[in-house]
């Protein structure tokens, strides 16, 4: 990851985000709340093993993870040409996740800590995905976030997904908030560009699935945060200005 001056100006941007009345926190599921990685790569070794070829290092398919599974299989088996082969893989990738879509996947660490002070500050919290509800819901449900989050907001549950704001803002309904005042969060450029096309203040999670050539800088995020412990302190400040 390549350092960022933007986070070295943090106490900046705490007192400047005070201005803004915060009513809910939305955050980009894998990646950003959830470290998803360890199951989908598993999922992905799994197929290559039925395919015949060997495992590959979890390193070299992380950063692209938060992409979806089409490019996860164009990335994780090179070997295949053919589309209709790739897309029988793909589809075997999917329903082998299905079936183990929670055994190492875990809340970024820190990010227990997070949610605890969103709560205790009576804030709302949810999550907006491109994943499809077919996995966002039943991997909610075993880290038993489902009923803790106001919202859960998936890539097929509007008509489009992001960067498209459509399902931000239905989010905005779902937790009766409005756009200005909500804070979203994701390791993604669509996903900044998405919260921004929706009119919330956005914050870039360096420490979630970023491409080796990505510059997060050119995002233009409202802030960034190199560790979830880091938009603990954001809340903190925030409460404290207010």
């Amino acid at each position: 990851k390549k350092t960022n001056k933007r986070a070295s100006k943090m106490g900046s941007l705490f007192i400047a985000s005070c201005l803004m009345p915060l009513t809910s926190i939305f955050f980009d599921l894998d990646g950003t709340l959830v470290d998803t990685a360890p199951d989908l790569i598993n999922s992905l070794n799994r197929v290559r093993v039925k395919a015949n070829l060997p495992e590959i290092a979890h390193e070299l398919l992380r950063p692209y993870v938060s992409f979806g599974s089409k490019v996860l299989v164009d990335q994780g088996i090179t070997e295949f040409k053919d589309k209709s082969r790739l897309e029988e893989l793909r589809l075997q990738l999917l329903d082998d996740y299905e079936q183990n879509i929670a055994v190492h996947s875990r809340l970024f660490d820190g990010m227990e800590q997070v949610l605890q002070t969103i709560e205790d500050s009576e804030l709302k919290w949810g999550v907006i995905t491109n994943k499809p509800a077919r996995f966002t819901l039943p991997l909610m449900q075993r880290l038993h976030l489902d009923k803790r989050s106001a919202c859960i907001v998936s890539g097929d549950t509007t008509s489009r997904s992001k960067p498209h704001p459509k399902p931000m803002l239905h989010a905005c309904e779902l937790t009766q908030s409005l756009a200005k005042n909500c804070l979203y969060i994701g390791d993604a450029a669509r996903d900044i560009e998405a919260g921004k096309n929706a009119g919330m203040q956005t914050m870039a999670a360096l420490f979630g699935y970023i491409l080796p050539d990505e510059n997060p800088n050119d995002w233009n995020a409202d802030y960034q945060v190199n560790h979830p412990l880091k938009i603990n302190e954001w809340i903190q400040q925030y409460i404290l200005g207010n």
